[in-house]
């Protein structure tokens, strides 16, 4: 395996509306996306496109989200996690769990928010980072 290009850093925040101000107003970003409900996941998300990649802001939705264990230790929210592409989600999982590393919900993929199958590398095996690995989109990135 051979991860690809990187798409996205997720950042945790307990009001996507709040840090679209500061993305746009601080930083001048532009190119905002309408946010939109991920029920299956427990979140809330907006990308924030940048030149070479994304911004994908995550506020809890409803009750079992697990973004809110993450606020609870970083109550203005942060980097959440990282996310590359792979041409073959399956083969990476695998070889993933060949080497030893921990894939988070069983190794069962789920479709995430660019609708295409992801799955999750516990930090624990990735010097501290949570890596979401996702299915390289139809169309090449975002």
């Amino acid at each position: 395996m051979r991860i690809g290009r990187l798409n996205h850093v997720g950042v945790a925040t307990p009001s996507i509306e709040a840090s679209v101000a500061l993305y746009r107003d601080l930083l001048g970003a532009t190119r905002i996306h309408a946010p939109f409900d991920l029920p299956e996941q427990g979140v809330r998300v907006c990308f924030v496109d940048v030149d070479n990649s994304q911004i994908e802001l995550i506020e809890p939705l409803g009750a079992d989200s697990p973004i809110h264990g993450f606020l609870a230790k970083n109550p203005k929210g942060g980097q959440h996690h990282v996310c590359f592409e792979v041409p073959d989600i399956l083969a990476a999982r695998d070889e993933l769990v060949a080497k030893g590393a921990t894939v988070l919900r069983g190794g069962e993929p789920r479709i995430g928010a660019h609708g295409v199958p992801v799955i999750f590398v516990h930090p624990k095996d990735m010097g501290g980072v949570l890596i979401e690995l996702m299915a390289e989109p139809a169309g090449g990135g975002h």
